[in-house]
């Protein structure tokens, strides 16, 4: 599954997964980067998210102030 089509909350259930398997060790060093590189683009999906979310929230408060 590619970044752009996860939800924030599909995103950092695959993060929070890849942590876990990095964690529980036993990976080849090579799994370990491929894990490594999936979970920085996770965490800049999530990331993408909460901006947006955040903007959203400040748009709303500036427009009912």
């Amino acid at each position: 599954m590619s970044t752009p089509e996860l939800s924030y909350e599909q995103a950092r259930a695959e993060l929070a997964a890849v942590v876990e398997k990095l964690e529980a060790g036993g990976n080849t060093l090579e799994e370990s980067l491929a894990l490594w590189e999936r979970g920085e683009k996770l965490a800049t999906v999530c990331q993408q998210w909460l901006d947006g979310a955040r903007a959203r929230l400040d748009a709303a408060r500036t427009d009912a102030g």
